[in-house]
């Protein structure tokens, strides 16, 4: 599933290259034609993210939401003007970076079967695919949607509302981390490795972590999705553990400590301690030596 510096990147996208002017909108798989009735001639006014949900504001107040889940992905093309990514979701692609390979093109291809929604604007398209949720909104529906979301951490949001309900439950910090009502845009890669970094036991009830230590965990997450949005790609690794190499060269190699490391001797303190475990039907990655 992408995890939140993804969706923030999504929203840049939209905003950047389709916010401003009437689009075309279609179902061509037809589960969401009423909706794309509702968009279709209108006018995007502003793209916006909260954790892993994707916002679509329209000028006559009515709201494209979208997340994407395990199997969504929207995938873009356009013209020579349309500097866009080329896809952003699931299946995970190597990054998200522009391409413009083949001919450049504002005509989109013949859709899919699949595509749930298409969007066309003057120089570019938009296909949606796989999404776990895609609906239209009112402005009430919108706030009811938020106000069940925890603080994201990409919108600026003030920790206090995370670090009090995280400071109430002996829920482990490695599962209150993933509720997307306790924070926005977690996922497991960012969960074990801001857990990691801090040195903390993922089974540790949070309650249990304190005040000060899970302030620093929202800190280091909102630093570390931010160095996401600017990359395209999760980097957690400091400099000193990937000596020589750039974070924009990182990936996949220098570019985590232990998320899909099991097997392999730990960054920092050299051993083969790195395991996988599940956690409430997850993936769980630690080092059992520097997260004892």
């Amino acid at each position: 599933m992408p995890e939140g510096h993804s969706i923030h990147r999504l929203a840049r996208q939209f905003q950047d290259v389709f916010v401003g002017a009437p689009v075309r909108a279609s179902s061509p798989q037809g589960r969401f034609a009423d909706g794309a009735a509702l968009l279709d001639g209108h006018t995007p006014v502003r793209a916006w993210a909260h954790g892993k949900h994707f916002f679509l504001d329209f000028e006559h107040a009515l709201t494209l939401n979208v997340h994407l889940g395990m199997y969504g992905a929207w995938t873009f093309g356009g013209d020579e003007t349309f500097a866009a990514a080329s896809s952003i979701g699931a299946p995970r692609r190597i990054g998200e970076t522009e391409d413009h390979s083949g001919p450049a093109s504002a005509e989109p291809p013949a859709p899919r079967p699949t595509v749930r929604l298409r969007l066309e604007a003057e120089h570019g398209w938009a296909d949606l695919i796989g999404a776990t949720t895609c609906r239209v909104l009112t402005p009430e529906e919108v706030g009811e949607v938020t106000a069940k979301l925890g603080p994201d951490p990409l919108n600026d949001d003030a920790p206090d509302l995370f670090v009090s309900r995280a400071a109430r439950t002996r829920r482990p910090i490695g599962v209150v981390l993933m509720d997307q009502s306790m924070v926005g845009g977690i996922g497991n890669i960012y969960r074990a490795e801001v857990l990691f970094r801090a040195g903390l036991d993922p089974w540790r009830p949070a309650k249990d972590v304190g005040e000060e230590a899970l302030r620093a965990l929202y800190a280091d997450n909102q630093a570390l999705m931010r160095e996401g949005v600017r990359l395209g790609r999760i980097v957690t690794t400091a400099p000193e553990h990937r000596p020589g190499v750039p974070a924009e060269q990182a990936w996949p190699e220098h570019a985590n400590y232990v998320y899909h490391r099991q097997g392999r001797p730990c960054r920092v303190c050299g051993r083969d301690a790195i395991v996988v475990e599940e956690m409430a039907a997850r993936k769980l990655y630690r080092c059992t030596v520097c997260q004892g």
